[in-house]
């Protein structure tokens, strides 16, 4: 076991925080993990799940299947329900990815709000939605952006985003598990409800840090990756020099150190701030 993950447990059991599990993945070595509760190995990783609807993004664009520079009107074609908002016509998959679509401030959370609310049809309720602000203007987080980039993913792989993952990411990164909430319709949501184990959590972190690269094979292009760091699209900085990462409620974390070739995860229920956490994972060398 990893001097880090020995002296994070014993940093995290000082806080008091409900963290459950923590993994690390180190350069090119294997993922390490360890449990500091005893709960199911498999979690909801809540908004994290947006960093893999990006990657799944990704592995379109490379196969020149998607651009993010398409509007969603032009990419949904007849899937577009009736009556939907024009404003729609002029916002892109890139705008939608970085939150600039005008709808409210956590709209269409199945975590936070009544998601008998929202009706059968999702993207009826949320393409029909009143839209505030032109387009592309201004940042409001939504997880209604992730379930539309689920609906343009499966359009274009031709089966549901997590069976698209499974073969594109979760078996070439060797997955133990996962499971992701559908709409009633049967659409994985795509903003949340992603259940994985904390050490699958590191292996998305190491593919972006050796840009796209897992084990010496390629998965997604540097281009892709470059593209994702730049434009934030969910992988942004984390506070620390060198350090980007997600996070996702209740204190979810995936975190990458490129300065020390580290990745680091953890799955928690918590309502706490983790910027202690991600200190002092940003922080750490290994002759502390």
């Amino acid at each position: 076991m990893s001097k880090f993950l020995e002296d994070f447990r014993d940093y995290i059991k000082g806080t008091g925080k409900n963290v459950l599990r923590i993994a690390e993945i180190k350069g090119d070595g294997e993922p390490e993990s360890l449990e500091l509760q005893s709960v199911s190995r498999c979690q909801d990783v809540y908004s994290v799940a947006k960093a893999f609807a990006v990657t799944a993004v990704g592995f379109l664009v490379d196969e020149g299947k998607l651009s993010v520079d398409a509007t969603i009107t032009e990419l949904l074609g007849e899937d577009c329900p009736e009556g939907y908002q024009p404003l729609w016509e002029k916002t892109t998959l890139d705008m939608v990815m970085r939150h600039h679509i005008g709808l409210p401030l956590g709209f269409l959370d199945i975590d936070g709000e009544d998601a008998l609310s929202f009706g059968k049809d999702y993207l009826a309720y949320m393409m029909r939605y009143p839209l505030s602000k032109e387009p592309g203007l201004e940042h409001c987080y939504t997880d209604a952006a992730y379930y539309l980039v689920s609906r343009i993913v499966e359009k274009y792989a031709g089966k549901t985003m997590d069976n698209f993952l499974w073969e594109k990411l979760f078996l070439p990164l060797e997955f133990y598990e996962a499971a992701w909430s559908h709409c009633p319709m049967g659409h994985a949501m795509g903003a949340t409800g992603l259940y994985i184990r904390v050490e699958d959590m590191v292996k998305l972190g190491a593919l972006y840090m050796y840009g796209g690269v897992w084990k010496g094979t390629r998965l997604l292009s540097e281009e892709w990756v470059n593209t994702v760091l730049t434009r934030g699209y969910e992988l942004n900085y984390a506070g620390f020099s060198g350090c980007y990462g997600k996070g996702g409620m209740a204190g979810q974390m995936l975190l990458v150190v490129t300065k020390e070739q580290r990745v680091v995860a953890w799955q928690s229920y918590d309502g706490s701030s983790f910027t202690d956490l991600i200190k002092f994972a940003a922080e750490y060398h290994e002759d502390n």
